[in-house]
């Protein structure tokens, strides 16, 4: 099998690269394991929807009250 090269870099080019989320030869694709969320990650995608974390007008999250109440948790005091 001939080695391809990239004309104006001249890296090798794979036809198969592994990893790149490209199917293999049983059919499936190969995902990177997803990270797990931090504690604070994890509040906020609790507590988001929750009205007393909106903005009225604009319906936007206000983060600073949400970071407030996140260090009231057991969760947020672990880190002070």
């Amino acid at each position: 099998m001939p080695m391809n090269y990239c004309p104006g870099c001249g890296m090798k080019i794979d036809a198969n690269p592994v990893g790149m989320g490209l199917p293999t030869r049983s059919g499936e694709r190969q995902r990177k394991p997803k990270r797990k969320l931090s504690a604070w990650n994890k509040f906020v995608k609790a507590n988001s929807k929750k009205p007393r974390f909106r903005y009225a007008r604009s319906n936007k999250i206000n983060l600073k009250k949400m970071a407030i109440a996140f260090r009231k948790t057991p969760a947020g005091k672990k880190k002070r």
